[in-house]
Parts: structure tokens; C-alpha cells; sequence
């Protein structure tokens, strides 16, 4: 599987330069260019601009022009930041995903789980505890980072694992690779991998109000191209819409949007979720391949046109397409702290809640979102392990998509004791590439 690539990247990697001041205004009249906003973005990052007022007025200005809700802007920023990221070694990626075997339309690429936060909710860790479960069958790649404005953020709750917990620090470009020699799971600090976020977040702080930086987190994972498929949660429905595209914009071609109708950035277990799925469909106006050789034709055809188009379809879904029931949010309430999550992950891993536990099962819907979005679902054998009765579930719901047989899949991982496994392999790796750099 090749790296997906930033495609408008790929056409304009160095912008004309304009300074901060320069784009300021340009804010002001109503004529800044997403090139150069991104390109501030990146300059903030990089620490070309520090001044602690021109970040504050760029920002404000940006939010108040409405431009930081337009898809290209958005999508223009991301790839702004993510150059500023710590560079992981592609071919040593792709070396790993090689060797790899594949599963229904899932190639054994690197997968996300990830949300925008603060939808005010304050529920469980779903969205890390879903990305473990996943890493029982996927390559899992999670980004995360400091709870901003919950108890516990995906951070807090790994490092709050007992009675060890994983070294997130000791997870960098330098080391990643090597992780995944020994791990299906890697969990990717934001701080580690972007220093110039110490400079952004005591300015945000200090604001104290939403800026694009709330928006861009899920989609500045620092592997963003090697990504095959990823959940992506936004805490607000108008928000589904303009991921999705921006996504698109950026490459994105096996991806779910999902916005709960609590405004909640996970698949709700309370009722209905609103769907955004980024697919790549054949082009009936593409001449089809002919050969082998035609096959290697990855983007056009011999008549010139893509092989592929990437739609956005839109669909709803809810606690029965997975065949569960629905559990009221206050029922997948969170510890009071990130202890008291890392004390349920545990028992959960360990399989010591009931099968109908809300937690659980809010847990299983996220995991078996990951597992359909991916493809792996889509076979129609199944030899996960021990324990696997090889009885897939061939019924698709909204979308196209097997949910149930996600389930199927996420609850073996629970019930095998691969996700534990998964995890212990993941904390056992952190702590020996720890000792490593000492």
C-alpha cells in the first residue's frame, strides 16, 4: 500500500511568503488566501512568529471571518501543521505495512480513532479504549493528547494505567518504526511529535475561546499520510460536513465522520449518529483495466480520466444497526479522575464487566465502527484466533457497512484477551525504547 498524499501540498509546498502582519490585514479586508493562512499556522509552529499579540490577533480574525469553517482552509492549516511535525521515516512505514497480511478490503495499513473533544459530555474514554480493542486485528496508530477541557484525556488515561503504565514520551519519529516491530498498538503524543505546540497552548489558554486549533487535532496525526482508514468523532453536526471535505481535500479515502445527536464526538450509545463516510468508488467513466500492466495505472487510465472517485455519503445510525441497545450518557459517566478510568479500562480489558455493561458496549460500538470502516469486516471468512466461532456476520446496515459484524470482532477481542494482550505489548515496548534513550 502506498502513503496517501497531501495533494494540495503536492502542487504548492512553498507558498508565496507573506508575513503575519501582511495576512493580519488581509483578514481584516476580507482577502487572506488559505495558502498563506496555512503557512502562518506552520510559522507559529516553528516558532518564526512568537509574538504574543500578532498570534492573538491572526487567530481572533481568523475565527471571526468565518474562514476557519471553510473545508480548503481548514484542510490548507493541517497540512501546514503537520509539516512542522517530527518526520517519521516513510519507507520504514511502508516496510511494516508489507508485511502485514490484509483481511477483506482492509490492506494492514495504519488506522486512527480519534475526536475533536470538547462536546461538554464528559463521558468515558471511548475513543482510546475502542483504538486498544481495534489493535487486536488493525495497525493501529492513535494520536492524542492532555485532557484540555475533560477529566481524563487519551494521555492522562494511559499514564494512569496501573500497575505500570506505557512511557508515552518515549513514542517518536525516531522511535516509531521500532515499536511497531513489537506492537500493533503505538499511541502518538501530540507533544511529542509537535514542540511547537508549547508556544500555541498557554496563548489559547489564555484567549479562551475556540480557535482552528480546536478543529485540527484529528487531522494532524504526525503519519496522516500512511493512515488506511480512521474514525474521526466532531463534537458539533455542522462540523461533519466541512471534516469530511476537508479530509477529502487531504487524501482521505476510507474514512468515517461521526457526530452524536447529543453533539457528542463518538458514535452515540444514547440514540442517533450522524454519518459522514469518505469512500472510494470505481470511475464508470474510466476505461477499465485491460492487463496487469494496466493495473499499475493507480490514477488515470489510458483514456486519462481516474481510475477512482472519493464521494461523501451521508447516512444515520444507531445503538440497533450494531444490534445493541441504548444506555442513557449518564451511564457511561467517567471516573472522577484518570485513575478511576484506567481502573475501568483495566476490568474492561480483563473481562470483567457484564456483556450488557453500558460502557462496554458504548466501547464496542466505536471499536466496530473502526473494524468496518477499515474493510476487515468485509471478508466472508473470518480465523481471528482462538476463540473465533469463524461465523462472520454478512448483514450491512446504513452506509453499506457490516456494524455487526464489528461487533462480533470487538467482542472477541475483548472476550480472546488479544486487546489485553495488545496493550501489555505495547506498554512492555514503550518501556524497553524508555531505557533505550536513557
Amino acid at each position: 500500500m502506498s502513503p496517501m498524499r497531501d495533494q494540495v501540498l503536492d502542487d504548492k509546498v512553498s507558498p508565496e511568503y507573506k508575513n503575519i502582519d501582511t495576512v493580519v490585514e488581509d483578514l481584516r479586508s476580507g482577502n487572506a488566501q488559505p495558502e498563506h493562512i496555512a503557512n502562518i499556522i506552520y510559522m507559529i509552529l516553528s516558532y518564526e512568529v512568537s509574538d504574543e499579540a500578532q498570534i492573538v490577533s491572526f487567530l481572533t480574525l481568523l475565527s471571526s471571518s468565518g474562514l476557519d469553517r471553510k473545508p480548503e482552509v481548514v484542510a490548507r492549516c493541517a497540512q501546514g501543521m503537520r509539516r512542522q511535525a517530527s518526520c517519521v521515516d516513510q519507507q520504514s512505514l511502508l516496510k511494516i505495512v508489507e508485511s502485514r497480511r490484509g483481511e477483506g478490503s482492509y490492506k494492514g495499513g495504519f488506522c486512527d480513532l480519534v475526536g475533536t473533544g470538547g462536546d461538554g459530555h464528559s463521558t468515558y474514554n471511548v475513543s482510546t479504549t475502542a483504538s486498544i480493542l481495534a489493535s487486536s486485528l488493525l495497525l493501529v496508530s492513535k494520536y492524542g493528547n492532555r485532557a484540555a477541557s475533560s477529566n481524563s484525556g487519551s494521555a492522562d488515561l494511559l499514564q494512569a494505567i496501573k500497575p505500570q503504565p506505557p512511557v508515552i514520551t518515549s513514542m517518536t519519529a525516531e522511535t516509531l518504526p521500532g515499536l511497531y516491530e513489537r506492537s500493533t498498538y503505538a499511541f502518538l503524543f501530540a507533544q511529542a511529535f509537535y514542540s511547537g505546540l508549547r508556544i500555541v497552548a498557554p496563548i489559547r489558554k489564555k484567549m479562551g475561546t475556540k480557535t482552528i486549533f480546536n478543529l485540527l487535532g484529528p487531522l494532524t496525526n504526525p503519519i496522516h499520510g500512511n493512515i488506511e482508514a480512521r474514525v474521526v468523532g466532531v463534537a458539533q453536526t455542522n462540523l461533519g460536513l466541512l471534516f469530511a471535505e476537508a479530509m477529502k481535500i487531504n487524501g482521505a479515502k476510507k474514512t468515517l465522520v461521526v457526530c452524536g445527536q447529543e453533539q457528542l464526538d463518538e458514535i452515540s450509545c444514547a440514540g442517533k449518529t450522524s454519518c459522514w463516510r469518505i469512500i472510494e468508488r470505481p470511475n464508470p467513466a474510466s476505461d477499465e483495466p485491460k492487463s496487469k500492466e494496466d493495473t499499475d495505472l493507480a490514477i488515470n487510465g489510458k483514456d486519462g480520466q481516474p481510475r477512482t472517485l472519493v464521494d461523501i455519503q451521508q447516512f444515520t445510525i444507531e445503538p440497533s444497526d450494531f444490534g445493541l441497545q441504548r444506555h442513557q450518557l449518564s451511564e457511561v459517566s467517567p471516573g472522577k479522575n484518570a485513575e478511576d478510568n484506567a481502573a475501568i479500562l483495566m476490568r474492561l480489558l480483563r473481562n470483567e464487566l457484564p456483556r450488557d455493561d453500558p460502557v462496554l458496549e458504548f466501547v464496542l460500538l466505536n471499536a466496530a465502527a473502526l473494524f468496518a470502516i477499515s474493510g476487515i469486516c468485509d471478508g466472508d471468512t473470518s480465523d481471528m484466533g482462538h476463540g473465533d466461532s469463524g461465523k462472520v456476520i454478512l448483514e450491512t446496515g446504513p452506509g453499506g457497512l457490516r456494524w455487526k459484524e464489528g461487533v462480533r470482532r470487538a467482542r472477541w477481542a475483548v472476550e480472546s484477551g488479544r486487546a489485553l494482550a495488545s496493550l501489555e505489548a505495547y506498554i512492555a515496548a514503550s518501556r524497553a525504547m524508555e531505557e533505550n534513550l536513557r
